[in-house]
């Protein structure tokens, strides 16, 4: 939505565009469109039993365990940081709700190896975004944040097709953003990543570049994610510990990164925040966009 917007202004088709994004939260209509499925998986993956969202991630959160030795407790980690930055958030679901390690892996099991604590929390809500020439924004009551570098990948719908399921297409969607942005992960001061489970988070890491491939555990067990530590990750407290306000639940990472960028968020404000990776995700690690915003001094 964001590169598209700021393609169309580009070309001339427009010189502003508002993007917006809504949902109301309705239990009802969640489970119809869990059971509904394509053709090919009704064929291929429905005789198994359920396949969604939650099933097809604890595949992959299977399989990353099996070739790289990823632990519990090392995906609990996304959970207890994001919930930290949650804790520092009012907007948040969980403001003011801190958990542990232990919470996590003592928290109902939802779908083998994942616990309640590493699913998304559906709510309702809305967010939306300004996209002007840079040009019009340097003349306008906020100070802007610019579009450096975009990327998009894709490679499955059903999980059952994916060429492999620990390496998704975010490998070449942030390989793009960094390329077109002239950066490189060691240059962001700052993650937003689309975190429906915890292992969404961990390979996010891995295949932006953040760590090596099979490292995504470690990294996440040893590294600070709060908004105070060495990488911060999602510092509104992401879909895990903010809420996902359905179709609406991406953008949070993207108005997040702008209010970082301005230093618009008091009480979780990373210092020095110039840089900033954004990751979309869709399906089971299947449709990807990364996008690389950043502050004037980064022009």
């Amino acid at each position: 939505m964001v590169w598209r917007a700021a393609a169309a202004i580009e070309s001339g088709v427009c010189s502003t565009v508002i993007c917006v994004l809504g949902e109301a939260f309705d239990p009802m209509k969640m489970a119809m469109l869990m059971s509904t499925a394509s053709g090919l998986e009704r064929s291929y993956e429905d005789p198994y039993g359920p396949m969604g969202a939650s099933s097809g991630y604890a595949l992959v959160a299977h399989r990353h365990a099996f070739e790289y030795g990823t632990t519990d407790v090392q995906r609990a980690r996304v959970a207890v940081d994001q919930r930290t930055n949650a804790c520092a958030n009012p907007d948040a679901l969980f403001y003011g709700k801190p958990i542990t390690v232990d919470d996590v892996l003592n928290s109902r099991m939802i779908a083998s190896p994942l616990h309640l604590l590493e699913v998304v929390v559906p709510c309702s809500g809305a967010a939306a975004l300004v996209i002007t020439s840079g040009e019009r924004a340097k003349s306008l009551k906020h100070p802007p944040v610019y579009l450096l570098g975009v990327g998009e990948g894709e490679s499955h719908v059903g999980l059952a097709y994916a060429p492999t399921i620990t390496t998704s297409p975010i490998k070449t969607a942030a390989a793009r953003a960094f390329k077109m942005a002239g950066v490189t992960p060691r240059d962001v001061d700052m993650v937003s990543a689309y975190d429906c489970f915890t292992i969404t988070v961990l390979i996010t890491l891995e295949d932006a570049g953040f760590c090596e491939k099979g490292e995504g555990g470690p990294f996440c067990e040893e590294t600070d994610m709060t908004y105070k530590g060495k990488l911060p990750v999602n510092t509104h407290g992401g879909q895990l510990s903010f809420g996902q306000a359905g179709f609406a639940g991406g953008m949070s990472h993207v108005t997040e990164a702008v209010r970082q960028l301005r230093g618009e968020t008091d009480g979780r404000q990373v210092p020095d925040c110039e840089i900033v990776y954004v990751n979309g995700n869709g399906g089971i690690l299947g449709d990807e966009c990364s996008i690389i915003l950043g502050t004037a001094s980064t022009l």
